[in-house]
């Protein structure tokens, strides 16, 4: 009998969490005139998370797996761009630990750009937002990994871009993390 409580006691708790997670994903409707704000409410940096998706608001893609596709493109651009600006710092700089910082901060990026950000965005074109959570957020650490290599008090010259790939990472991770939840 113990047992058969328990049992029923998990499973309404279970039942009770699945619920509320559908209305959550429920209350986000895509026809809904602030769909950006109510989604962007939902991530860690919200002002940012508006400012990137209000140009694609009323395009084809602003359905929120759209949206989610949209900001993982938009954090794959911003990590190319930040690999070629890289590549340029290399070739100006003449102080050697600048040198090899900024070419391991290169080997991070290459992988953030070529494998890590495609194969998520794949997996989100899939509906395997587990996969395409995990190689976001893999991204995002990457990136931060980068920072950690430059010596001296001037610190990296790539902090601010490091900072917001990694804030659009997490953005695009909290919009997946709707889609999963619905």
């Amino acid at each position: 009998m113990q047992k058969t409580l328990t049992f029923l006691l998990l499973l309404l708790l279970f039942l009770s969490v699945h619920l509320q997670l559908q209305c959550e994903a429920a209350a986000i409707n895509v026809d809904d005139d602030d769909v950006i704000e109510k989604i962007c409410r939902k991530t860690p940096f919200h002002d940012l998370c508006v400012a990137t998706l209000q140009p694609i608001a009323n395009t084809p893609n602003s359905n929120i797996k759209g949206l989610a596709s949209s900001v993982a493109n938009i954090v794959l651009g911003n990590a190319t761009d930040t690999l070629h600006y890289i590549e340029g710092l290399i070739k100006q700089t003449s102080d050697p630990k600048e040198e090899r910082a900024l070419a391991e901060c290169a080997e991070l990026y290459i992988s953030v750009v070529k494998y890590e950000l495609p194969q998520a965005i794949e997996a989100l074109s899939k509906g395997q937002y587990g996969f395409a959570n995990y190689g976001i957020s893999d991204a995002a650490k990457l990136v931060d990994q980068c920072d950690k290599g430059f010596p001296g008090k001037s610190g990296s010259p790539l902090s601010d871009r490091n900072k917001l790939i990694h804030s659009l990472s997490q953005i695009a991770v909290a919009i997946i993390n709707v889609l999963a939840k619905g």
